[in-house]
């Protein structure tokens, strides 16, 4: 029985789990909107959030957390231009929209974009 176990695991291995979670936050912080399944979408919001409330807080030792994380890269994104915009807003970063279904296997597609 799975009492608990809040987090979806998509049909792979803890460190395949991570990387795919880093890749899409990537995307997520580089385009600022993507299309994915929902699924993935769901998981997705509450790890870019915790990214962008550490980002607002702005000091080095975040940033080197974030950069832990995501890479250098996005990491300057999400802290001079994403963050600031969030920062009299508590929570709620992102937004996901629900699209038709997928043609090929009929699964659902949602988009997640920054508010």
């Amino acid at each position: 029985m799975r009492h608990h176990n809040s987090r979806r695991k998509f049909g792979r291995e803890t460190n395949q789990r991570k990387a795919l979670m880093r890749s899409l936050a990537v995307n997520l912080i580089k385009t600022e909107k993507m299309k994915t399944t929902e699924a993935k979408a769901k998981e997705l919001r509450p790890f870019v959030e915790k990214l962008v409330t550490k980002a607002k807080v702005g000091d080095l030792s975040k940033r080197r957390l974030v950069s832990s994380v995501i890479g250098v890269l996005s990491t300057k994104k999400l802290f001079d231009k994403i963050a600031p915009k969030y920062k009299d807003r508590n929570g709620g970063y992102t937004r996901i929209t629900k699209m038709p279904r997928r043609k090929s296997d009929g699964s659902k597609i949602s988009v997640i974009e920054f508010v």
